[in-house]
């Protein structure tokens, strides 16, 4: 039996062209033209896992995007991991801001840059040459299906219900998702909690066409400047959101786990200079990591109307437009807070324009207690690959499924990541450095060594 480093060392080109097989297909869910795109995929993913070992792999619809499951039962006495990810990207504009194809992978300075190279088919992929090896080399200790979604980028609107519908087929002890990251790349972590989210669109309507700016501009509302100092009115000064009854449900963090997460390895200064900022923001009384990791927040994912093209055009546009968002934590109900939003923004509104608020997607926090076997073994795999213990961190981002998995499945995920916050993941310049793709292969197979030895 060879090592999971030497399999790694022999088949290495090997991967890398299999993914970036994966990587050139443009499954971007958001848009409704790449439809085909995700077939296409989810059929990549079906012959991946049937050439890795899979008894069985198929292509299964949804009332959205397909989902590719596969699986190998080895004993059905035996303990079953399932494997969730996702084969949609989101969308790659603005284009020239990428210093190659988005969709034709490249390596460069030690990392893979593409769409999707780490979010999310760079780490759910490891999952795969993770379960090849072990297949291969006869040491896979426990059963294992594979969930792969076409629709996480826009909220997995149609796999709770999936789910419901193969509740059987998809019986498990846990669900282990790559999906996350890491502080960095010799601190390991493991995400113990995700933010929920609430998401809509606003249009906000003015005069029945654009007007002239100079025949009409101080006599009739400007769509988007209402839509601005309604959006303004959304938080106050010490960084709160305003929209009334939005704090009731949130979770209030004990001083001691404040304690323990203000542990995480942290540098303001750094951070500041990643991020080329003179200064943070975010809600008065507490940190950085906190802002991100135990309080809600609000912010505008786009803006626009009117004129927007070269040289002047002198217009009060009709309409205007925002995409807004918020991150929930636990205990706050995502379909609660759209309804408490939408009734705040249309209710202050001036009578000047018609605002309507449309909710497109959310989901619920999620939280991994640190206890289980699951995570224990995924604490021992990850101090077996980087040489000391991860550090449990609660994400600010939202994997809006894995609340829904709990509630209809009953199964707990646990969050190994290996990504890292220089991978630009849903921004131009995607990447993933190369050290922590093969990082992954090699950590997986662990994991399930030590989930099938602490399950006993």
């Amino acid at each position: 039996m060879s090592s999971i480093e030497q399999y790694i060392e022999e088949n290495q080109q090997r991967f890398l062209d299999e993914l970036f097989g994966l990587i050139r297909i443009p499954s971007i869910s958001s848009i409704s033209l790449h439809k085909p795109d995700m077939y296409r995929a989810a059929e990549y993913w079906k012959e991946m896992l049937l050439k890795a070992g899979a008894d069985r792999a198929g292509v299964y619809e949804t009332a959205g995007n397909p989902v590719t499951y596969g699986e190998k039962i080895i004993d059905p006495s035996k303990p079953t991991v399932l494997i969730y990810g996702h084969m949609d990207v989101m969308p790659v504009e603005p284009l020239e801001l990428w210093k190659s194809q988005p969709f034709e992978p490249e390596i460069r300075d030690g990392k893979i840059y593409a769409r999707g190279a780490d979010d999310d088919k760079g780490q759910s992929f490891m999952h795969a040459k993770a379960f090849e090896y072990m297949v291969a080399n006869n040491c896979l200790p426990c059963n294992v299906k594979f969930m792969i979604e076409g629709e996480e980028e826009i909220g997995s609107p149609n796999l709770g219900a999936w789910c419901e519908a193969n509740k059987d087929m998809l019986k498990a002890d846990v669900i282990l998702v790559s999906d996350t990251g890491m502080i960095a790349r010799d601190i390991p972590s493991i995400t113990t909690g995700l933010r929920g989210l609430a998401y809509w669109q606003v249009e906000v309507t003015g005069p029945n066409r654009d007007l002239h700016s100079g025949m009409y501009g101080g006599a009739v509302a400007n769509p988007i400047n209402v839509l601005n100092k309604l959006i303004a009115q959304m938080t106050d000064e010490n960084g709160r959101i305003t929209i009334p009854g939005f704090y009731d449900d949130v979770q209030d963090v004990s001083a001691e786990e404040r304690e323990l997460l203000g542990r995480a390895p942290f540098n303001l200064d750094d951070y500041k200079a990643a991020l080329e900022l003179e200064e943070v923001e975010g809600e008065a009384g507490y940190t950085t990591n906190e802002r991100t990791g135990i309080r809600p927040s609000f912010d505008v994912c786009g803006i626009w109307g009117g004129y927007t093209g070269e040289g002047a055009k002198t217009v009060i546009a009709s309409k205007a437009y925002a995409k807004i968002s918020c991150r929930l934590v636990p205990d706050q109900d995502h379909e609660k807070i759209a309804v408490l939003f939408k009734e705040h923004f249309e209710g202050i509104a001036p009578k000047t324009v018609k605002v309507e608020v449309t909710s497109l997607h959310g989901g619920q926090a999620y939280v991994c207690p640190i206890d289980i076997p699951a995570y224990q073994a995924a604490e021992k795999a990850y101090t077996d690959t980087f040489g000391k213990r991860p550090v449990p961190v609660r994400s600010g981002g939202s994997i809006p499924i894995i609340s829904t998995f709990e509630q209809v499945l009953g199964i707990k995920s646990v969050l190994m990541g290996f990504g890292l916050g220089s991978d630009a993941i849903h921004s131009p310049n995607e990447n993933y450095p190369l050290e922590q793709f093969f990082n992954g292969i090699k950590t997986i197979p662990k994991f399930y060594q030590y989930f099938v030895e602490l399950s006993k």
